[in-house]
């Protein structure tokens, strides 16, 4: 049985009735998964619906000589709950990028928590909408964008002066490059050209400050 205290903290759950969170801590489970540790695999059944607590997942479709990034989903969101409804198989890949923790609930806990408090479903509901939206946005800019564009895109969002713009990719430069809609050679060339026009310097392993954002800011632009 889960802590209904810890589901009391996740955004998603936070202001249901007490009876419905009871329900998915009687009913759900709690796994955990290594770095590169798959949570599951297209094509399979689905085990439930994942709600990801702690850490970053990858989800991917496999090609025969490259992976395609479908998404990547850090804490509050939810996995795997396609099939759940619609009576299929998953239709893509879950690898957990860093660490991370799961909730995983079947369909009959949540179909048992809907019963106590009905705004689950629209919770549910707004996730799965929030998440076409992205792969919408995901869309136009592997069509419409360069690779250089993409990355410039990627440094700006991770930017921050907390950490004086100092940018450390999540896991490898393989994975940054699937991220991307590219390969690892393309990255690596696009990093040296940054890197040669005075954009980005490095700062050690995948680690890259910002020097002129506002350069960053017109490649974006310019792609759109």
């Amino acid at each position: 049985m889960l802590d209904i205290r810890t589901m009391r903290r996740i955004p998603t759950f936070a202001a249901l009735a007490p009876p419905a969170l009871r329900e998915l801590a009687a009913r759900g489970v709690e796994r955990r998964y290594a770095t590169r540790q798959t949570l599951f695999r297209a094509g399979h059944p689905s085990p439930g619906m994942f709600l990801v607590v702690e850490g970053r997942v990858r989800v991917v479709r496999d090609g025969a000589d490259r992976r395609q990034v479908v998404h990547t989903e850090g804490p509050g969101a939810t996995l795997g709950e396609v099939p759940l409804f619609d009576g299929g198989v998953l239709p893509a890949t879950a690898v957990a990028l860093l660490p991370t923790r799961c909730l995983v609930f079947t369909l009959g806990a949540i179909e048992a928590a809907i019963g106590q408090d009905p705004r689950l479903a629209l919770l549910l509901l707004g996730q799965l909408s929030r998440r076409v939206r992205q792969l919408v946005l995901r869309l136009d800019r592997l069509s419409f964008q360069s690779v250089r564009a993409r990355l410039a895109d990627y440094l700006l969002s991770r930017s921050s002066a907390a950490t004086k713009h100092v940018v450390s990719f999540e896991g490898t430069q393989t994975d940054l490059a699937e991220e991307l809609g590219t390969v690892r050679e393309v990255l690596v060339r696009e990093l040296r050209h940054l890197r040669r026009e005075g954009v980005i310097r490095a700062t050690g392993r995948d680690g890259y400050q910002l020097l002129d954002a506002g350069k960053l800011r017109q490649l974006v632009a310019g792609s759109q």
